[in-house]
């Protein structure tokens, strides 16, 4: 599995990242004390662990914060980077902070390496959110700050809210099939070194199956998830985090993360998908 630096981080995680947000009813039936094939994903996020992938992302209200401690119990802590999310109904100071020491506990470890807000909140403002996320970092307790599903003005206040720390990342929708953060977005985070987190990187599962990969999987003699996680994956400061709930779905997800894409290839894709 290749590694890249996140952002201007300093610091070189897997290209390909495991995400933990399963659907509706899952959160649903987890709030209520069932967790349906909660073995089967705790095994997912093993086998992307022993295939070379370190970023795990995960956040309060998907309730898979315990499977991702079951996941990496007895690894080396060092070796994974866990990144969870807030919700926004807790981006006051007080309630972010215990919604963090509630994620460190239900986490199993004594620091989170990136905490992003899950969604804006306009009724809380950004600098008061993001003081107590500066505290965090100087606790020692957080490695780096980030945000999810902000649009590019959210971004930028967001920046300016930071006194000490810097923005290390934005997640956001982005595939084949959801391109709209090139409009504005994603340049803005090539000049700035921010890392983009690409949620739904196979198109909410339409990738594997669609037709216009098929060219340039065969010709590379990979799956078409593995040409759709690639094309993300060879993008500059691009971290694609497919969901990871089959033991075997993951360990295909992996073999992303070893190749690359020749230009020719990538023309063809964009010329398919624009």
């Amino acid at each position: 599995m290749r590694l890249k630096e996140l952002g201007r981080s300093g610091q070189k995680i897997s290209e390909i990242g495991l995400g933990t947000y399963y659907d509706p009813l899952w959160i649903t039936t987890a709030f209520l004390g069932w967790k349906r094939g909660a073995a089967t994903k705790v095994e997912a996020i093993k086998a992307g662990l022993e295939s070379g992938i370190s970023l795990v992302d995960t956040a309060e209200v998907y309730r898979s914060e315990p499977l991702v401690a079951k996941a990496i119990e007895g690894r080396r802590r060092d070796e994974i980077f866990l990144a969870t999310k807030v919700w926004p109904f807790h981006l006051r100071r007080d309630a972010l902070i215990r919604a963090f020491n509630g994620s460190l506990r239900r986490l199993g470890t004594s620091y989170i390496d990136l905490y992003q807000v899950h969604w804006p909140n306009p009724r809380v403002p950004i600098q008061e959110t993001m003081s107590a996320m500066e505290q965090l970092v100087g606790e020692g307790k957080l490695m780096h700050i980030g945000v999810s599903n902000f649009n590019l003005e959210q971004i930028k206040e967001t920046r300016s809210a930071l006194a000490k720390s810097e923005l290390t990342s934005v997640q956001l929708d982005y595939s084949l099939l959801q391109r709209g953060v090139e409009r504005e977005i994603l340049p803005y985070c090539n000049k700035e070194g921010i890392a983009l987190l690409a949620y739904y990187p196979l198109g909410h599962g339409k990738l594997p199956s669609d037709a216009r990969l098929e060219k340039v999987s065969s010709s590379n003699g990979r799956t078409r998830a593995q040409v759709a996680l690639r094309w993300l994956a060879g993008k500059p400061d691009v971290f694609p985090i497919p969901r990871a709930s089959n033991p075997g779905h993951v360990r295909d997800n992996a073999g992303a993360g070893d190749w690359e894409l020749s230009e020719t290839d990538r023309q063809e894709l964009d010329l398919q998908f624009r």
